[in-house]
């Protein structure tokens, strides 16, 4: 059991982290390059898990990456990332990418990801983090699923060990 109080998602949210892109980011397809994305997601999630946690955390898995629409030269990048439930030593955390226009203001969703990070101690070892509150709706929708995702890669690490 943790023994600090519950948080709400709040607490720990990013959103609206802006990242605006240059010709730097760009793959051989003149759109943004997908890992760039995903490293910044990463480390906006460890924000996520240490402001929760208050410990030093690290990334434990990274599954359900979507890129659903490519981001251009141009673009500026929303990045909005919370914790959807803490279960003992982990965290999963969501992150939603928007592309937003800088000329027309035109957002587009352009990334799904969910991230889940454990708590380490002084040690290195596992340690408890508060238990999340959902607020909202859609948080409380979020603290749901979450569940059924952890239940899925339960699963899947008791099927591929199981061998």
């Amino acid at each position: 059991m943790p023994d600090r109080p519950a948080k709400p998602v709040s607490a720990s949210a990013v959103e609206q982290h802006v990242y605006k892109v240059f010709p730097n980011d760009m793959n051989s397809h003149n759109t943004v390059f997908g890992g760039m994305i995903m490293a910044k997601c990463d480390r906006l999630a460890l924000v996520v898990a240490e402001r929760h946690s208050a410990h030093v955390c690290v990334t434990a898995a990274v599954d359900s990456i979507h890129f659903r629409a490519p981001a251009k030269g141009n673009d500026t990048l929303l990045f909005n990332l919370s914790l959807n439930r803490s279960w003992g030593s982990s965290m999963e955390i969501g992150a939603r990418v928007e592309a937003e226009n800088s000329y027309t203001g035109e957002v587009r969703h352009i990334l799904s990801a969910y991230f889940t990070f454990v708590a380490l101690d002084e040690s290195g070892k596992p340690v408890d983090v508060p238990q999340v509150i959902p607020e909202t709706d859609a948080q409380k929708r979020r603290f749901s699923n979450a569940g059924i995702r952890r239940e899925g890669r339960l699963k899947t690490r008791e099927q591929l060990t199981a061998g």
